[in-house]
């Protein structure tokens, strides 16, 4: 199996990726949206892995402006949040199979204001 094309679709705020799984000569397409994408990058902000449990909020209106080709590594993702980070095909195949119960984990970690999904708003105080 291997990636043989991504479709970004910034209306609905989803990335499809289409796998061509040669072995079975048919395609398979998935989405998955760019909130779901940024809250489980790879890497934090910082660089560092950030596992199966979310440590970012706040992502629901977060765009993916492009995706880069690095090579053997993966693809490189970039966010309108200024955030880059390299997903392996790997690590797209565990998200997309372990989707429904990532995704379900962090709506419920967002129950609360601290862990919303919304936006934040950034106050700067003019003198």
């Amino acid at each position: 199996m291997s990636i043989k094309r991504f479709i970004i679709n910034s209306s609905n705020a989803s990335l499809t990726v289409i796998f061509d799984d040669i072995a079975q000569n048919q395609n398979a397409e998935v989405a998955l949206g760019f909130e779901y994408l940024r809250v489980f990058a790879p890497t934090d902000d910082k660089g560092k892995p950030t596992g199966s449990t979310p440590a970012i909020y706040h992502k629901k209106q977060v765009q993916l402006l492009k995706i880069e080709s690095v090579g053997k590594h993966g693809y490189r993702f970039i966010f309108d949040d200024g955030y880059s980070g390299t997903y392996s095909f790997d690590y797209l195949i565990t998200l997309v199979s372990e989707y429904e119960q990532r995704w379900q984990y962090y709506l419920h970690s967002t129950a609360n204001v601290i862990n919303s999904r919304e936006a934040t708003i950034e106050i700067k105080e003019v003198k």
